[in-house]
């Protein structure tokens, strides 16, 4: 069985995170992502990210680009365009992560592109919109983050703001943008008639606000920082100390929380009618989390772990390098290797992805350009010597 998105050819102009994380998730799924990048700036910029370089390349670049192939062309110039409308003609779909106002200046739109293919999926990952007075403003996952009140919920309540530490706008925009791209292709399937798609960084940070925003906007809730990033309401839901790290519970049903009480010696807590209900819990935080929080200091995090896995929702507080040594990973097939000529076997995280049927071949990201010839002979029929005369003007 193949896999399901085999057969589906898309053009993607997009360098940095959102945009590459959003195509390398369609290539775990099958599809055949052509990457074109500029030659005139040497391609996407995150081949030039460090602190692991190569020559035009860089394991970041290899973080958001395994599966893909390169090819090297200048939209600007006009023969550049009249080879990327070729290449619409034999693709299903048109990716994009640029600035809003780009989407038509580059003329990437669906009414810009359907004469060349009528079917042709335009998806447009842009940082606010693609019309507007924020069109044309740069939009990254930090400013996202700031501006749909994230920052100001994360970190110690007597510290600024916080930022996550992974661009979690990035790559849930990059989910929402690939999704977006699979309904307009099916949608195109039955009735022969493409679309555009387009999903906003700022976009996808507030509808992820969810019950926060709910809150807000019907009964003008505000949220706080609460120490141990505890959840708002629910009770207790956040970080421990423990004798030599940090445990996480999330006692999100009632029989957790009595769980929880009987496997730390503390049924008196069960009984107590001042902590029976989530409601009495969150009215009693302070007394509940002062009482938890000493019995927590006594043991480690793992003879915590140990205890109460399968009883209640827990988790270690990992660093980086105890999360990739999970045994998880290596138990659900999410480390997957690729061979590089310069940094050797890359080691990296996997998509989320578990299909039945065929599994698919992970290839290093490609070299700037790597696959022009091979996409321009292949696909446009082009010889050596038109190719030779792309190279020379500088269009590929």
């Amino acid at each position: 069985m193949p896999l399901p998105l085999e057969g589906v050819r898309i053009l993607a102009i997009s360098q940095f995170g959102a945009g590459p994380y959003a195509t390398m998730m369609l290539a775990e799924l099958g599809a055949e992502i052509i990457k074109i990048e500029d030659p005139s700036v040497g391609g996407d910029v995150s081949r030039g990210v460090p602190p692991y370089l190569a020559e035009n390349d860089s394991l970041y670049f290899q973080s958001f680009n395994r599966n893909k192939k390169s090819l090297t062309l200048n939209l600007k110039a006009p023969e550049g365009r009249r080879v990327f409308l070729e290449l619409v003609r034999v693709s299903d779909a048109v990716f994009c992560n640029l600035r809003g106002d780009q989407i038509e200046k580059l003329g990437l739109s669906y009414s810009a592109l359907e004469e060349a293919n009528p079917r042709i999926v335009s998806c447009a990952l842009v940082g606010f919109s693609t019309t507007g007075d924020r069109a044309g403003e740069p939009g990254y996952d930090y400013l996202m983050q700031a501006y749909a009140g994230y920052m100001s919920l994360t970190g110690d309540p007597s510290g600024p703001p916080a930022a996550c530490g992974v661009s979690v706008i990035d790559h849930a925009a990059g989910f929402a943008a690939a999704l977006g791209l699979v309904a307009a292709l099916y949608s195109a399937s039955k009735t022969g008639a493409g679309r555009d798609v387009e999903v906003s960084l700022l976009d996808t940070a507030y509808s992820m606000t969810t019950y926060l925003a709910i809150w807000n906007l019907n009964r003008d809730y505000q949220p706080v920082r609460r120490e141990g990033s505890a959840h708002q309401t629910l009770v207790p839901v956040q970080t421990f100390r423990t004798s030599d790290g940090h445990i996480v519970i999330f006692c999100g049903k009632e029989k957790f929380w009595q769980e929880l009480c009987a496997s730390l010696g503390a049924a008196d807590l069960i009984s107590d009618q001042t902590f029976n209900t989530f409601a009495k819990r969150s009215q009693h935080r302070e007394l509940v989390v002062s009482r938890l929080q000493e019995i927590f200091s006594q043991r480690t995090t793992r003879e915590w772990v140990d205890l109460l896995r399968g009883k209640v929702p827990c988790a270690p507080v990992n660093d980086l390098s105890q999360a990739m040594r999970e045994p998880f990973l290596g138990e659900r097939g999410m480390i997957v290797e690729t061979r590089h000529p310069i940094f050797g076997t890359i080691r990296q995280i996997g998509g989320p992805f578990k299909m039945g049927g065929e599994k698919l071949n992970h290839r290093r990201a490609p070299a700037l350009g790597e696959h022009t010839a091979e996409i321009l002979k292949n696909y446009l029929g082009y010889d050596e010597n038109r190719i030779g005369q792309l190279r020379e003007k500088q269009v590929v």
